[in-house]
């Protein structure tokens, strides 16, 4: 067969789905044949990792490298990760699972346009925040992250997020607005949606914020696509 995505889901369920939707509507496609052939291990019980990276958890790193792992012996040559969070573990996961993955900052960031734009917010987890990897990424490309206050962290963004893996997306959509307008109103030009439960939330329902936002989930759902053609 040669290439086989596999995709480590299962943080959260639904935005494993979500990305599965997503890469099939990036990939160029006449026919069933022409699609990304894909493995997904969406297992949702491995522990929470904003509490691990906050050091009030269990690491949920060997339960990641047991799914790859799994998806390595049937057949998985690269694999996507539908969660940001867990990127935090990106490295110890590429050496330890043997296998290459696609970082989903680098995806999302790359999709940022044009040479004007100087500063991002992002929608993330207080994980995902802390592990700093959209910082660093950003200010390579000469563009400042703007984060939330942590008061809308505790009050908007999280509980959007989980709303979302509760399957309220209404709830979750007023909450994931409000969070997006203040980093607009705090000066982001533009909103790179870090936790693959926000889009589902922002993308609910039409609004003028939503154009103005970066989905990190759509983005590697493009990049799995590309490296699929370079085939």
């Amino acid at each position: 067969m040669g290439k086989l995505l596999g995709v480590l889901g299962g943080m959260g369920p639904l935005a494993t789905v979500d990305f599965l939707h997503k890469l099939i509507e990036e990939t160029p496609a006449a026919g069933d044949q022409d699609h990304i052939p894909v493995i997904a291990y969406s297992v949702p019980q491995i522990p929470d990792r904003p509490s691990a990276i906050a050091g009030n958890g269990e690491s949920p790193l060997p339960h990641m490298l047991r799914g790859i792992h799994t998806l390595k012996t049937t057949g998985a040559t690269a694999i996507a990760i539908a969660c940001n969070t867990a990127h935090y573990w990106y490295y110890d996961l590429v050496q330890q699972g043997g296998l290459p993955i696609l970082h989903i900052a680098d995806a999302a960031c790359s999709a940022l346009a044009g040479p004007s734009l100087r500063q991002a917010g992002l929608l993330a987890t207080e994980g995902t925040v802390a592990a700093g990897f959209y910082q660093t990424r950003l200010a390579a490309r000469g563009v400042r992250c703007l984060t939330s206050s942590a008061e809308a962290q505790r009050t908007l963004v999280l509980p959007a997020i989980e709303c979302v893996k509760r399957n309220e997306l209404a709830q979750a959509h007023t909450l994931a607005l409000a969070a997006a307008q203040q980093l607009l109103d705090g000066g982001a030009q533009s909103i790179i949606m870090g936790c693959t439960e926000i889009p589902l939330a922002i993308e609910f329902q039409a609004s003028d914020i939503r154009p103005r936002c970066i989905d990190a989930t759509r983005a590697l759902a493009r990049a799995c696509a590309a490296w699929w053609r370079a085939a």
